[in-house]
């Protein structure tokens, strides 16, 4: 793919939204959650599609960094502790523009499986 490569990148740390600008002043704000879930890590990804590992509870997920990678891409270093995700322009790319059909997906994934984007809260036990 050959996408094209942002000329800006901030994150808006309120609305956990990463802004990715392009030539001709394209604009897409993505989600970090939904960074977060389709992050190209093997631990994410797994080693081919029958391995991939649903994300749950990443609603409230944020970013602490961003580094760039060579010309190629960037590393997201997430709250939860999760950085080992190379995310190449392309990919970028590709989420940002088709992320409402990522969106859909990831929710009927979640309800298939009974899951929620909700963080675990402490569990607490009657005495």
């Amino acid at each position: 793919m050959d996408s094209p490569i942002p000329t800006h990148v901030h994150y808006h740390k309120k609305n956990r939204l990463l802004e990715l600008t392009y030539p001709g002043d394209l604009h897409y704000r993505v989600p970090i959650e939904l960074l977060r879930v389709y992050s190209p890590s093997a631990e994410v990804r797994g080693h081919g599609a029958d391995t991939a590992v649903l994300q749950t509870g990443k609603r409230d997920v944020g970013l602490l960094d961003i580094s760039q990678v060579g010309h190629y891409a960037l590393k997201l270093h997430f709250d939860d502790g999760h950085d080992s995700g190379l995310y190449s322009y392309d990919y970028l790319y590709k989420i940002a523009k088709h992320q409402d059909a990522y969106w859909a997906e990831y929710l009927d994934e979640l309800k298939a499986a009974g899951a929620s984007r909700e963080p675990m809260g402490i569990q607490f036990k009657e005495l």
